[in-house]
């Protein structure tokens, strides 16, 4: 498993998820009569009152373009939205503040690999690596290349736990392999793949790796060069950041050589209509106005973030997983979705032959937010043979209580629609 993911270390007798709670305002709501009961963190999470104190600050006081203005405030926001770089620089150990780039998000990142990298090094008989756990986002950019350029997308199989085959994906890696595009964590089923050892078999043939970090940045330590990761694609918005942001993450050598994503304002040296060089890296992939609250919003949730550790944040959540896996197997009738022994805390379950969309509606006349649907993972629905799952996905600031008001409102879903 990942050291990141080290789930045989105890969360700190010092975590105080009481005082946690106290940062999150939405969590203190009620919703149809009921105390709010938010566990669907793997579609976004809720965000902490650093987060917003900090973002409304800047359009009250600092609101200006960056990069671009001598004046003071444009100075000012340009000071904090590369700060927000040097912050996501830190938290994922880069080696240089200019190898994060700033998208909208895991999708546009991952868009943007397939459309620079993956359309300037694929050709006609090559092949791109994938496998069944992944989101669409991690699916269909490759398709589009693939497609392009009269590649194959080759698929690495799941077993019946929801476990990546990693002998096969091994199978799967030659000499016409352009890249491996692989998920850290199933966002459907928080299976943990062995992305240590991937990335090394990738390595070992001189094959690139994009790791789709989405559902595993916000949950524990992510060291992109202790994975000696080629590129890495994470989402603000479900690690207690704002909505609309992202980051990329690539080797300076990669970047450098990438033709840019998109033109525009800021993403070029000089322009004539014979001619247009390109801005130096982060520049270059950075077209237009950039999503500058987005930035420092994202900046001021990695300082909260890390104002608890990963490390705490880690075990906490393996404990509320363990708790919860005991208790909804109690329920009869319940089956569940993906058994990995190495997950992220996410469960995804049926409850007998009630749709997901029914628990789903009962659950949320009770209080209770989870995610029902294919969790846009369609490809691995079909694998499990199955339309859909309900979907309960946690975070540092859910609680037991909450667990068992899940458990209790499963019960109720039984007693309607069973």
């Amino acid at each position: 498993m990942p050291a990141s993911f080290d789930t045989t270390r105890t969360a700190a007798v010092a975590f105080d998820v009481d005082r946690i709670r106290e940062d999150f305002p939405a969590l203190h709501q009620r919703v149809n009569g009921a105390p709010l009961v938010y566990l669907d963190n793997a579609a976004t999470s809720q965000k902490p009152r650093a987060v917003i104190d900090r973002m409304a600050a800047y359009y009250a006081t600092e609101n200006s373009n960056v990069h671009r203005g001598v004046h003071t405030l444009s100075q000012r926001a340009t000071d904090a939205y590369e700060a927000g770089r040097e912050l996501v620089q830190g938290f994922i150990n880069a080696q240089h503040a200019h190898e994060i780039i700033f998208t909208r998000g895991t999708t546009e990142s991952i868009n943007l690999v397939a459309a620079t990298f993956g359309r300037s090094r694929v050709r006609a008989g090559d092949n791109i690596v994938i496998s069944t756990l992944e989101h669409h986002s991690n699916i269909v950019p490759w398709q589009f290349v693939c497609e392009e350029r009269g590649a194959a997308l080759r698929v690495v199989p799941v077993s019946d736990a929801g476990v990546l085959d990693f002998e096969a994906y091994t199978r799967l890696l030659d000499e016409r392999t352009k890249i491996v595009a692989i998920s850290h964590v199933s966002n459907a089923l928080g299976t943990i793949n062995p992305v240590h050892a991937m990335i090394e078999a990738a390595h070992r043939r001189g094959i690139p790796v994009l790791l789709d970090s989405a559902q595993a940045a916000p949950h524990a330590e992510l060291d992109v060069q202790e994975l000696d990761v080629d590129f890495c694609a994470f989402s603000g918005h479900k690690m207690m950041g704002p909505t609309g942001i992202g980051v990329l993450y690539g080797k300076e050598a990669l970047l450098d050589a990438m033709p840019p994503y998109q033109g525009g304002g800021d993403m070029i040296d000089s322009v004539s209509f014979s001619k247009t060089t390109y801005n130096t890296l982060p520049h270059k992939f950075e077209a237009g106005t950039p999503h500058i609250a987005g930035v420092i919003g994202l900046g001021a949730a990695i300082a909260y973030l890390e104002t608890i550790g990963m490390d705490a944040i880690a075990a906490y959540e393996h404990e509320l997983l363990t708790y919860a896996t005991e208790r909804l197997a109690d329920i009869d009738g319940i089956r569940f979705v993906g058994t990995a022994p190495e997950k992220a805390a996410v469960v995804s379950f049926l409850i007998g032959a009630i749709h997901p969309y029914d628990t789903g509606s009962v659950l949320d006349r009770l209080g209770i937010a989870v995610r029902t649907g294919h969790h846009c993972t369609q490809p691995l629905m079909d694998r499990f043979r199955v339309a859909a799952t309900a979907r309960a996905a946690f975070a540092f600031y859910n609680t037991r209580e909450e667990i068992n008001a899940l458990v209790r409102g499963i019960y109720k879903v039984k007693e309607i629609l069973g």
